[in-house]
């Protein structure tokens, strides 16, 4: 939930909008768990490249390492990755789960824990 929080606020102390936070039941194969040290130098990376500023380099017409890294794991055929959060604020336990791929079957399964049927039920509720 800290780390949620710290991702949706980036910083900000005042920036808080509407927040829903949701659990999920996952069962996804094709993880890559670029917080392994070892797993993130086999793509010749550095968490440094990782925590990049990508808003900066793309608006410079570049492509962010995190974007060239993303692009060659989808082509080899993951679901997901998992890396640290570099959120303002987060510690070295805080990380995200960024998925490519998922649905509500096998083998990228992802499904929303609503069991009390609170969350809306079309996109128009969204809104």
């Amino acid at each position: 939930m800290e780390t949620a929080w710290l991702e949706a606020q980036q910083g900000f102390a005042f920036k808080v909008q509407p927040l829903t936070i949701c659990a999920y039941e996952i069962d996804c194969d094709d993880v890559a768990d670029l917080t392994d040290q070892e797993t993130l130098a086999g793509f010749g990376l550095t968490p440094a490249a990782l925590s990049c500023a990508w808003e900066d380099i793309a608006s410079r017409g570049k492509t962010p390492p995190s974007w060239a890294l993303a692009k060659q794991l989808i082509a080899q055929g993951s679901a997901a990755i998992i890396v640290p959060s570099f959120a303002p604020g987060a510690i070295e336990r805080d990380r995200n789960l960024v998925f490519y791929k998922w649905s509500d079957t096998l083998p990228h399964q992802v499904r929303v824990i609503d069991d009390e049927m609170r969350l809306p039920k079309n996109p128009a509720s969204w809104m």
